[in-house]
This record gives structure tokens, C-alpha cells and sequence, in this order.
């Protein structure tokens, strides 16, 4: 492994993003996925501060078991006028049981006066004083230099100076902090190199992302020879985040051969970001680098027709390597060799080598187009493009029921809520059911009507759930007579897929999605038709 520091701030830093709430046991869980990727270090939060983190470094010590991850405490230096001894905030970071404190402090004059008000000389002393008492209390310390960038703009001498104290006091590491996010590479490159020039210290790096710079910043002081560097998964922090962590670490393995992680861990990244999403309820970014469900997806049939011959034609890396894997699009701008490359993907393998795979391709190729000129989109619903060519292929698909008829109404009184009443009649197993369902709209009182009436014969549709439901109003000019595009996403438990109706009718395009969903479901858990 590279002696390059890899340091997490997703349960500190990362948490101030808005919308981003975490209890004691997200954040705990959290820990065990990021220790499971095999950062070196990871921060905790600010005991003492608050009582959340003042438990989670509690709790920690008893229910947070880690293999590769040291646990870090953030805090500040002591206050002005004071001793580091019985400053009762750098008792928390004792109290909380972490091996390394995290300290900030100012190094810009500015905030020296203005915001902690207190003299330059007093801001260098409270810096000595502090990491001299938890180094002798046999804390390892780090120390963030808050602001450095722009303190360094400021007041050169002042900034290297509140580093050297640092170093020479014990600090061990001390991170230079683009805290307001507006550096450009260049510019931290040539600082980083100056600090390093002139001061004895081991240099960090932690970066917000307010220029879109967080990453590539980074990697700029790492070039410039800083061996620390902070970030947070997913990107998460405040206004536009911190550096991404797993972007940063994916860069300097796959790109430079730094071996900051052991491959089999990077692997996981996919994994654990998309896991991570879900314990902060983030929706994941599809558009992220690496690990982004839209990182090694193809749609255009130029380079659908290239990735055939080659994927390494049309992508910068293997997926499998941060544990993500290339997807083929279907869509109107599909050639031949994406519905070849994407049934392969399906397992229903179409390689055009003879006469009739041509045929079939051309058929399925015609039948997209034609339904993504009256709205539908199957990049963004593969069970639904999954489901046509098993119809195209196979002559249909498994005969599990029939719909009679389904009806929706909607009843509101007064000031109460509406409420929704669906009747659904299908056929399954060789019997006639009528079943009713009430929902908190007329989609999700239709899924529960129909889960009911389809219970008996296929039992396995109980472990599904409806995760997420899109509309989208397709030739608006027509206003409310306009055609409705639905997406539907559907869960078993492990996995996700999505399916697409499209109709006049909302209700309508809903209820082909959530037909689709089922089928597909149903196909997927390998269940055959049954008829009674």
C-alpha cells in the first residue's frame, strides 16, 4: 500500500450538506461501509459539540469493530485566553476514545481577528498549546488549516507560520483546507510546493468543490507532493460538496498505479457508494465518475458498433474494476450492434451472424424506434426493453394472467384527504378475482388492487415494492390532452428495475408500467405460468 494517507470526512464534513440528516446508527453504519472500501481514516464528527456525535464516538467504542480504518475525533483548538488542559471541549476529544484528533484551526489572519478575535500571536499559541496537550496525552494530531488558500493570499508569512507551529509541536499532518471551495489546480499546485519548500511539515489536502475543482484540485496537491488527502463519499458537504473520495482514489490507483487500496476493496466502491446513498437517502448520481449507474453506459449506435469489436474503444477504464459494469442503451439513436450488445447483456444472446439473428435484430430494431417516436424511452427502462425482446424473440411472454377490466375512484369530503379506491378483475391460476384496493392516490391504490387479486396464484409478488414513480408530460403545447410518459421503478429486495407506460391517460400509462413491472418481476424470480 502507498504511504498516502486516504482520509474519509463523510460523517463530519460531508453531513453539513443540506437535506443530509444522519442519526447515531446511520452514522455507524456508514463507518462499517467505509471501512469495508479500506480508507485509512475516518472522521467521526465533533464530540462534545453535540450530542449526537458525542454518542456515536460512545457507542463506537463498543459496536464499531474496524479492520482496515482508524477512527478520528474533530475539534478545535483550545479557546483564546485559556489552557488546552481544561479547555472542556479538548477534554471531549479525549473522552470519545479515538486514537487521532483532527484539529482546526485558523490560519488566516482575517478570521483571526474578526472571527475568533483574539491577536495573531494568542491564534499561534492556542495552535501550540493544544496539539502539545493531546500529543503528550498520546493522541496522534492532525490539524486543518482552515482557509489556508486564501490566508496564504493574504498574509504568505502568517499562513506558513501557523504551520510550522503546528509541525513542530507534534502535529503529524497538517491539512491545507480550500474551505470556500475557489481554488483552480495551478494555483493549489504551486502553494502546496511552497509549503513544502519552506516548512517541515507533512502536507494535506481537503477540498470543496465551489469552482467543480475538488477533485482534480486534489490530485494537484498530491502531484505537488502532499501525502494526506480528505474528501467524502459521493461527493456530500456543504453548497457544491467536498472533493469525491472515490473519484480521488480511483484517479490515483487505476490512472497513476498508487496502491492506495487493495483491488479487491476498490471493487466494492459501486457497492458501497450506491449503499451509502441509501442510508443518507440521497438518491445516487447516475452521472458520477466510476461508480455511477451512467459511468460506462452506451447509447449511441457509433459507439455500440465500436464497444462490439472493443469495449476499451469507447471507455477510459474496466468498470469491474471499482465494481461497476458497462450497460448498452436502447434507444432511437440504437444501430444493430446495440440491440446485439444489449441482448448479450440479457443473456439472450443475438449476434447477427446468420440471416435470421439479422432478420430478428432488424425487427426489434424497427419495433424500438417506433415506440420511442410515440414517447417511450427504454435507456431508462431496461425491464421494459428486456420485456420486448422476449416478445420479439420468443412470440410473447409468459402467460401468468389476464385482465378483464380495472377502474379508479377518487374520493374527497370536506377538508379530509383524498382517498383512492381501485377494483382490478383478472383471471389467474384458472379463477376469476375481484379484489379492491385503497391507496393514498389512484397508481398506488391500482398496486395494491392488483397485488391482491394476483396474491393467491403467485405469492412471490409479495416481496415486491413500487420505489419510485416518475411522470413526464410528453408534447406539452397539447396542455392536459397531452401524452404521459410514466416510469416505474420496482424493488424485490436486491435488486431494482424500471418499466415505461405511455398513453393519453396517466392512469393508463401507469397501469402498462405497473403490468410490466410485475411480468418482469415474476420472469425474474424464475417463476412459470400457472393455470389451475
Amino acid at each position: 500500500m502507498s504511504d498516502l494517507h486516504v482520509y474519509d470526512t463523510t460523517l463530519r464534513d460531508g453531513a453539513q450538506q443540506e437535506g443530509l440528516n444522519l442519526s447515531v446508527t446511520d452514522k455507524l453504519a456508514i463507518a462499517a461501509h467505509l471501512d469495508d472500501l479500506g480508507v485509512g481514516f475516518i472522521e467521526g464528527g465533533w464530540p462534545g459539540a453535540n450530542p449526537k456525535d458525542t454518542e456515536f464516538f460512545r457507542r463506537a467504542q463498543t459496536e464499531l469493530r474496524l479492520k482496515n480504518a482508524t477512527l478520528a475525533a474533530f475539534g478545535a483548538t483550545r479557546r483564546a485566553g485559556g489552557r488546552a488542559d481544561s479547555d472542556p471541549l479538548v477534554r471531549a476529544l479525549l473522552d470519545s476514545g479515538a486514537s487521532v484528533v483532527t484539529l482546526v484551526a485558523k490560519s488566516h489572519v482575517s478570521h483571526v481577528e474578526r472571527a475568533l478575535r483574539t491577536t495573531l500571536a494568542e491564534n499561534l499559541e492556542m495552535i501550540r498549546d493544544t496539539v502539545t496537550f493531546l500529543r503528550g496525552e498520546g493522541r496522534r494530531v492532525f490539524l486543518d488549516a482552515e482557509h489556508f488558500f486564501d490566508g496564504y493570499t493574504t498574509d504568505r508569512a502568517y499562513a506558513l507560520e501557523a504551520v510550522r507551529v503546528a509541525a513542530e509541536s507534534g502535529a503529524e499532518v497538517i491539512a491545507l483546507c480550500d474551505t470556500n471551495g475557489g481554488m483552480l489546480p495551478a494555483e493549489v499546485a504551486d502553494v502546496v510546493a511552497d509549503v513544502l519548500a519552506t516548512t517541515s511539515a507533512r502536507v494535506g489536502i481537503h477540498c470543496h468543490n465551489d469552482t467543480g475543482c475538488a477533485v482534480a484540485n486534489s490530485m494537484a496537491a498530491i502531484d505537488a507532493g502532499a501525502t494526506h488527502v480528505q474528501g467524502t463519499i459521493n461527493g456530500y458537504g456543504e453548497r457544491t460538496g467536498n472533493a469525491n473520495l472515490v473519484t480521488v482514489v480511483a484517479n490515483l490507483q487505476i490512472k497513476q498505479g498508487l496502491e492506495l487500496l487493495e483491488p479487491h476493496r476498490l471493487a466494492e466502491a459501486t457497492r458501497i457508494s450506491h449503499a451509502i446513498s441509501e442510508i443518507t437517502n440521497v438518491a445516487p448520481y447516475s452521472r458520477q465518475p466510476y461508480v455511477g449507474s451512467s459511468a460506462f453506459a452506451h447509447k449511441a449506435g457509433l459507439h455500440a458498433s465500436a464497444i462490439k469489436v472493443d469495449p476499451d474503444l469507447y471507455q477510459h477504464t474496466d468498470p469491474k474494476a471499482v465494481g461497476n459494469d458497462m450497460r448498452m442503451l436502447v434507444s432511437d439513436m440504437a444501430g444493430r450492434a446495440s440491440i446485439e450488445l444489449k441482448s448479450r447483456e440479457l443473456g439472450l444472446d443475438l449476434d447477427g451472424s446468420d440471416e435470421a439473428d439479422a432478420a430478428k435484430v432488424a425487427q426489434v430494431l424497427a419495433r424500438v424506434k417506433d415506440l420511442e417516436l410515440r414517447g417511450y424511452t427504454f435507456d431508462a427502462a431496461d425491464a421494459s426493453f428486456e420485456l420486448l425482446l422476449r416478445r420479439e424473440l420468443n412470440g410473447g411472454l409468459p402467460d401468468y394472467f389476464d385482465v378483464e377490466s380495472w377502474r379508479v375512484i377518487t374520493d374527497s369530503r370536506g377538508e379530509d384527504d383524498a382517498l383512492s379506491e381501485a377494483t382490478v378483475k383478472v383471471f389467474a391460476a384458472g379463477e376469476r378475482v375481484v379484489t379492491t384496493g385503497e391507496g393514498n392516490g389512484p397508481v398506488n391504490a391500482l398496486d395494491h388492487a392488483l397485488r391482491e387479486g394476483l396474491s393467491s396464484a403467485y405469492p412471490e409478488i409479495a416481496h415486491l415494492e413500487l420505489v419510485d414513480y416518475k411522470v413526464r408530460i410528453l408534447d406539452t403545447e397539447h396542455g392536459t390532452d397531452a401524452v404521459t410518459r410514466v416510469l416505474i421503478e420496482t424493488s424485490d429486495g436486491s435488486t431494482t428495475w424500471s418499466t415505461i407506460g405511455v398513453a393519453a391517460n396517466i392512469l393508463e400509462a401507469s397501469w402498462d408500467a405497473l403490468l410490466e413491472s410485475v411480468t418482469f418481476g415474476l420472469i425474474r424470480a424464475g417463476v412459470a405460468p400457472r393455470r389451475g
